[in-house]
């Protein structure tokens, strides 16, 4: 199995199961929901319900573009949520036991990039920076289905 293909299906297992908690488990996520943010409850409820259609997006095998889509979706959604991500780690920082510690919050401000990448990448969205010369009409036509 190529690479791309274990780290869509990775992409998807990890999306699904963070918009079922998303949808089940409300309550960690409202706890490090910034105060500016209206209606938490609801933004937490769409913010499930965005990963599980992006999960399913890029778990289709016949519609590349689907895929595409799918994984431009999740992208934007990690670019959209770092700002929770930044304030629940500002949230711990401040606690006297130091909550998740630097060891869990350094890591994750660091992955949120990559999964914004890992997202285009895996969907096909973009072959950066695999990409060699001449490889950009095979992706046109990878897309096309």
């Amino acid at each position: 199995m190529r690479a791309r293909t274990v780290a869509r299906w990775l992409l998807v297992a990890f999306y699904a199961l963070a918009g079922v908690l998303h949808i089940a488990l409300p309550r960690p996520f409202l706890g490090i929901t910034p105060d500016w943010v209206p209606f938490p409850a609801a933004v937490i409820l769409l913010t499930g319900l965005a990963e599980l259609a992006g999960a399913a997006a890029l778990a289709q095998g016949a519609s590349a573009r689907l895929r595409a889509w799918g994984g431009i979706g999740l992208a934007a959604y990690a670019v959209c949520v770092f700002p929770a991500n930044i304030h629940h780690f500002a949230l711990d920082m401040a606690r006297s036991d130091g909550g998740l510690g630097l060891a869990y919050h350094v890591p994750r401000m660091f992955a949120q990039p990559l999964l914004v990448w890992l997202a285009l990448w895996s969907s096909g969205a973009t072959d950066w920076p695999f990409r060699g010369k001449g490889s950009s009409s095979s992706r046109s036509a990878d897309r096309a289905g």
